[in-house]
């Protein structure tokens, strides 16, 4: 069959590593990028480094408002589906990209399969719930990283259309977590090498709720400075003046700012960190796969299952409040494996074959 796969940001790129690696062994993938993360380290970087294939189509969108960035993938992607005929179009997590795609494939009466489907914060005021909760429900497939997230669709009668199969960014964490680290490749804000210290803690902080004044950022960037050892602080290009800017002007000298960092780099950086600071649901996972403990700095809680034992928790954008919970110690259940056992894009491969079948 043919199947439209339309990635467009980070945590997207991730999950076709694996996706795409399963779908090509058995049908024909056409992969689209809407280009939402553009620049270098935050979207080709992925690509090289993880084999995902050329994308065959990049729609050079991004910027703008929501309704802007989002009408604009839908006129392109609309038109790769005229072109291409589909037999199936397939959309990662919950992004404005997921969102278009979804639409326009359902609008031109094209099935969607939809992976990371179920996730809920229970508030409409986040624009990813939005997205999913939206994509979710135009799905023909939707694949369940968690037993919650399958739930969370039964009781809105989407059960006969959903499946658990674990998290793919599991799959790929696995992939790719036991390659060597012979030459880390991390880059200061003036693109000078910079060298990673023996013991340090991993910081990420991209959400608006968190930057977008001087005052939140300020507050996590104080609970970092005052820890036992460095942090790396992988900054996001649009905070990059931002947190510069703090730093400089509070004497931060116990943080290393960076620019974003690409997967291979990042999966050894949380396996060799102290513990974890972030607003990224994906990190906070990668995390959790490689038992590390991280304080999650939002109000809700975006993978609930990593919320065990202290090795997940949440906290405000108040250097108190993240010291505190940083003190904590974990405590980890060997047995404990909420996202299944690395195998999910074998599922959903196999179920989609499946599917295809019956439906010809």
């Amino acid at each position: 069959m043919k199947i439209i796969t339309v990635v467009g940001a980070r945590p997207q790129f991730i999950k076709a590593a694996a996706g795409s690696r399963q779908i090509r062994k058995e049908n024909q993938e056409i992969l689209v990028h809407t280009g939402q993360h553009f620049d270098d380290n935050m979207s080709a970087v992925f690509f090289r480094e993880m084999g995902i294939p050329e994308p065959d189509y990049n729609l050079g969108i991004s910027g703008g408002t929501h309704a802007q960035m989002t009408a604009k993938m839908l006129v392109g992607i609309e038109n790769i589906i005229q072109k291409e005929e589909p037999d199936a179009l397939l959309v990662y997590g919950d992004t404005n990209s997921t969102l278009a795609a979804a639409l326009a494939a359902a609008k031109m009466c094209i099935p969607v399969l939809h992976v990371e489907a179920g996730n809920r914060l229970g508030t409409l005021k986040n624009p990813e719930e939005v997205n999913r909760i939206t994509a979710d429900h135009m799905a023909t497939l939707n694949f369940c990283a968690t037993e919650d997230a399958l739930e969370k669709l039964r009781k809105e009668g989407l059960e006969n259309r959903s499946y658990y199969v674990g998290n793919i960014m599991y799959d790929s964490f696995l992939y790719f977590s036991e390659r060597s680290w012979d030459n880390p490749h991390i880059l200061d804000l003036k693109g000078d090498l910079i060298t990673v210290p023996d013991v340090f803690y991993y910081m990420t902080c991209h959400r608006q709720e968190n930057t977008y004044n001087d005052e939140p950022l300020t507050e996590i960037l104080l609970a970092m400075n005052n820890l036992d050892a460095p942090t790396i602080y992988a900054v996001h290009p649009r905070n990059h003046d931002r947190a510069e800017k703090i730093c400089k002007a509070r004497k931060f000298g116990n943080i290393i700012l960076t620019q974003p960092i690409g997967y291979l780099d990042s999966v050894q950086l949380i396996k060799r960190a102290k513990k974890i600071v972030t607003d990224s649901g994906g990190l906070q996972c990668e995390a959790f796969y490689a038992g590390v403990q991280c304080v999650f700095v939002f109000d809700y809680a975006v993978w609930p299952e990593t919320m065990v034992g202290n090795r997940n928790q949440l906290a405000k954008p108040d250097h108190k409040d993240i010291t505190e919970k940083l003190s904590k110690e974990q405590i980890i259940d060997p047995l404990y494996r909420p996202f299944g056992d690395g195998h999910a894009a074998e599922r959903i491969c196999k179920i989609i074959n499946e599917w295809y079948l019956k439906r010809r």
